[in-house]
C-alpha cells in the first residue's frame, strides 16, 4: 500500500520524554514522515529553545507536556495523560508513534482514548524494572508494577518495536503487549552516517572518549576505578567524559566528578549538542554501562566515526559490538576487566585503528538511519515494503489496517 494512497493529508505524531531527544534522535524518522505527506507534531517535555529553533525550522509542529520523566507521582501521571488526551483530541493524527516508558504507556493509552487509528510503541530499552533476571524484593515490586501498567495501557497497539533479543524475549514473557500484537526488531534508534562521517585519529598517545549523563548505572564509577588500577600500573589514561549532570537518584554529584578529576581520573567536558569534535579527538569510544541498553546511541555515533568501542556484556551493548572485530566487550561492574581492555588498546593503538574501520563498516551496512527509518515505516504500512534485509529480523509482516480507517 502506497503513502500516496489518500489525497487528502495526513497527520502524525511523535512522543519523546524529552524535548532535546525527539530532535537528537527522531528528526530524520520526522522528515521522512513529512516526505510521505505527513502534517508532524513532535510532543515532549522541556522544550528548550534550540529544540524549538530545530523542530521548526524544519516545518515540524510541537506541544510541550508536563511529565517527570523518572518520577513515580501519580498525580504527575494522571496530569501527563490529560495533557496527551487533550493535544491528540485537538491535533486529530492518524498515527502515533511514542518511545521510553512514560510516553509510550500514557502517550499509546491517550491514542487509543482519542481514536488514533494507528498506535506504534518504539521500545527503546526495558530499564531500570528489568534489569535483572531475579530481582531483589523492591525491584520485582517495580517489576510487577511495570507489567501491570504495560498490560493496561499497551492492550490497543498496533504495533511495536524492540531493538534487542533479551528486551524482545522479555515483552513476549510477561506479555508487555498482546500476544496477537506484532513485535518487530530494528538495530536501534540509527545513526546517520553521512553526518557522522570517519575523522581521522589525532597522533599521541590513545585517548578515551566516554559520553552520556552522569550515572552511576552507566559506569562512571567503574571507569574511574579502572583509571586508578592503570595508573598504579604506571600508565597514564586520557579519559575524556562529556554528558550532563541528571536529576535521576542515581546521578553522580558533581562533588564526585570533580574529586575525580582532582585524582587526575578524567577530565569533564560537561554537556554538549555536538558530540562529533569529541570523537575526532579521541582514539577509543568506552561505555562500561551497567544498564540494560536498547541500541545505545553514542556507540553507534562512535562506530560511524571509526571509532573502536569498549563496552560491557549487557543487553544491546553485546549485540552492537563484535567482540575482537569492532572493539572489546568486558563485564558489567568489572574494573580490573575494562583497565585490562584498555590498557590492550593503549598498547596497540593499530588495533583500535582497524577496530574502528570494522565498525564504521557495521554502522553503514546494519545501522544507518535512513535503512532503520524505511523499515520502520514499511512495516507501519507509511511506506511500500522496504527491500529485503540481511539482519534475521523477526516477526515481518506489516500493520496497513489501521490506514484504511
Amino acid at each position: 500500500m502506497s503513502a500516496t494512497w489518500r489525497s487528502t493529508p495526513r497527520k502524525a505524531v511523535v512522543i519523546g520524554s524529552l524535548g532535546y531527544s525527539l530532535v537528537n534522535f527522531r528528526l530524520n524518522l520526522m522528515r521522512r514522515l513529512q516526505a510521505n505527506g505527513f502534517e508532524v507534531t513532535a510532543i515532549a517535555a522541556e522544550m528548550d529553545s534550540a529544540t524549538i529553533r530545530d523542530l521548526e525550522a524544519n516545518g515540524i509542529l510541537w506541544r510541550e507536556i508536563p511529565m517527570q520523566r523518572t518520577g513515580t507521582n501519580p498525580f504527575s501521571d494522571v496530569a501527563t495523560l490529560r495533557a496527551l488526551l487533550s493535544a491528540l483530541r485537538q491535533l486529530g493524527p492518524d498515527l502515533v508513534i511514542s518511545y521510553t516508558m512514560k510516553p509510550i504507556l500514557y502517550g499509546s493509552l491517550a491514542a487509543y482514548f482519542a481514536r488514533v487509528p494507528g498506535r506504534f510503541a518504539l521500545f527503546t530499552g526495558l530499564g531500570y524494572a528489568f534489569m535483572e533476571d531475579a530481582p531483589d524484593e523492591r525491584r520485582r515490586r517495580v517489576r510487577n508494577i511495570a507489567i501491570l501498567l504495560h498490560r493496561a495501557m499497551l492492550s490497543r497497539l498496533t504495533g511495536a518495536f524492540c531493538y534487542n533479543a533479551a528486551d524482545r524475549a522479555d515483552i513476549r514473557r510477561f506479555r508487555l503487549i498482546p500476544d496477537n500484537v506484532p513485535l518487530w526488531d530494528v538495530a536501534g534508534s540509527g545513526v546517520d552516517t553521512d553526518a557522522f562521517a570517519p575523522a581521522n585519529a589525532p597522533d599521541g598517545p590513545v585517548r578515551f572518549l566516554f559520553v552520556g549523563r552522569l550515572l552511576r548505572s552507566k559506569g562512571l564509577p567503574v571507569l574511574a576505578e579502572a583509571a586508578r588500577i592503570l595508573r598504579r600500573q604506571g600508565r597514564a589514561p586520557n579519559i575524556d567524559v562529556v554528558g550532563p549532570t541528571d536529576s535521576n537518584p542515581d546521578a553522580i554529584d558533581r562533588d564526585e566528578v570533580a574529586g575525580w578529576e582532582a585524582e587526575g581520573l578524567i577530565r569533564w567536558h560537561g554537556a554538549t549538542r555536538d558530540v562529533r569534535p569529541y570523537l575526532a579527538a579521541s582514539h577509543v569510544f568506552v561505555l562500561p554501562t551497567e544498564l540494560r541498553e536498547g541500541v545505545p546511541r553514542s556507540i553507534l555515533e562512535a562506530m560511524s566515526c571509526g571509532r573502536a568501542v569498549i563496552t560491557t556484556d549487557g543487553p544491546g551493548c553485546a549485540e552492537t559490538v563484535v567482540d575482537g572485530e569492532t572493539g572489546i566487550v568486558v563485564g558489567r561492574g568489572d574494573a580490573a576487566d575494562l583497565a585490562a581492555a584498555m590498557a590492550r588498546l593503549m598498547d596497540a593503538p593499530e588495533l583500535a585503528a582497524r577496530m574502528g574501520a570494522a565498525g564504521r563498516s557495521r554502522a553503514c551496512e546494519r545501522h544507518d538511519v535512513h535503512r532503520i527509518n524505511g523499515r520502520l515505516l514499511s512495516l507501519m504500512g507509511v511506506e511500500e515494503r522496504s527491500s529485503p534485509a540481511s539482519e534475521g529480523f523477526q516477526e515481518s509482516g506489516r500493520a496497513d489496517a489501521w490506514a484504511a480507517s
